[in-house]
């Protein structure tokens, strides 16, 4: 990049970094609550909530406090939110059946929300895991991932969750061909509003771990997902399944993980110029508040900072655990 810059000492770039409201006048890029989406989990109950062991602050929720929980965010400016089930294990088969069951803890959660919060967006997942009693995103048949078995259920969830009132639909699964059979089953049942989000780039990351705490996939997971996440060694492999995803029918995409993929991010944003979104992934959120609790890190600091750096990357937003907290302590941009 070449300079137009004058030489020192007429150009002095401390100039511009002098104050609080000249550094505020020249910062190139803003964070507001309007980039957040807010990861709720839902678990079964009435009026009660239970803390996520290895997500410190973070607490899965029965339906009523969702509500709540939406209403503040809605209240807050945070424009959507995530729901993640945390399905009963009585409930979990090989063949996924409550992926799609209209009355399954999301669809549940999707309505009343709607119901209570109608302006607030509602994003849910479209894949197997919380469902799937071998934890894995797709159907598994003497220890094979089954991708175009898998398609089908896929369309079916899709569907329910669409009836129910989603705004946006996330497939993560990363099976090959789930966002064209998705977006045909939208346009064809009268779904056509509603907007997918492809996790076109979803590494097989060891980052995951607390997550699957979360919606209760720990145990039942045997094997890893390499099979059908990326590998972290790739790059280039991204612009292809974001190439893919977005012939096929998305109308946003997702990188997950976030901050260690912000390469990943930055490439995204500047060949595709399509809304592209980072995850900050349930390790991620993990590693601050273990590092902020030995007093190794200035927390709120930190938490900013790696927020900041989604959006200097050129992300659109940021799905992330710390939206409510951060949009409470803003009185304006950060």
């Amino acid at each position: 990049m070449t300079s137009n810059n004058a030489p020192f000492p007429a150009n002095r770039p401390r100039r511009l970094r002098r104050t609080d409201w000249m550094r505020d006048l020249v910062r190139e890029n803003v964070l507001t609550p309007a980039d957040f989406i807010w990861p709720i989990f839902i678990m079964e109950g009435t009026d009660a909530s239970e803390p996520v062991s290895s997500m410190p602050g973070v607490e899965r929720l029965t339906i009523d406090r969702a509500v709540i929980a939406a209403n503040d965010a809605a209240n807050l400016g945070i424009p959507v939110v995530a729901l993640f089930p945390y399905t009963p294990t009585n409930l979990k088969t090989q063949s996924c059946e409550e992926a799609y069951n209209p009355e399954n803890l999301v669809n549940k959660a999707t309505r009343a929300i709607k119901a209570a919060v109608p302006d607030i967006g509602i994003m849910l997942d479209v894949a197997l895991d919380p469902y799937n009693a071998d934890g894995h995103d797709g159907i598994v048949k003497d220890g094979e991932i089954l991708n175009d078995e898998t398609l089908l259920i896929l369309e079916r969830q899709a569907l329910t969750h669409a009836d129910a009132g989603a705004d946006i639909l996330g497939p993560s699964d990363m099976m090959d061909g789930r966002i064209g059979v998705i977006r045909r089953a939208l346009e064809q049942n009268d779904f056509s509003h509603v907007a997918i989000m492809a996790y076109s780039a979803k590494y097989a990351s060891a980052y995951y771990g607390p997550f699957r705490d979360a919606v209760g996939a720990t145990g039942a997971l045997i094997g890893g997902k390499h099979t059908y996440q990326m590998d972290a060694a790739n790059s280039d492999e991204a612009m292809r399944m974001i190439a893919r995803d977005l012939d096929e029918g998305a109308d946003m995409v997702m990188i997950k993980p976030g901050q260690p993929y912000l390469d990943i991010c930055q490439r995204v944003t500047s060949e595709f110029k399509v809304p592209t979104f980072a995850y900050q992934v349930s390790g991620e959120y993990a590693m601050i508040e273990a590092a902020s609790a030995n007093g190794w890190v200035d927390r709120e600091k930190i938490i900013q900072e790696s927020l900041m750096a989604f959006k200097r990357a050129g992300c659109a937003g940021i799905l992330t655990y710390y939206a409510r907290e951060i949009a409470e302590k803003m009185a304006g941009p950060l």
